[in-house]
């Protein structure tokens, strides 16, 4: 949790706002890959890439 709050901080202070669609599209790509990984929706993933 450390690591978000300092990531939070750094958007703030250096308004960087630009890069949070970016961090959460990251982040729900790389929940896809982790969910998809041994179920029966991976063919359907993988065809989306």
């Amino acid at each position: 949790m450390s690591f978000l709050k300092e990531l939070w901080q750094f958007l703030r202070v250096r308004r960087k706002f630009w890069l949070l669609p970016i961090l959460v599209m990251m982040v729900i790509f790389g929940g896809l890959v982790v969910l998809s990984q041994g179920s029966a929706v991976a063919p359907f993933i993988y065809t989306i890439f």
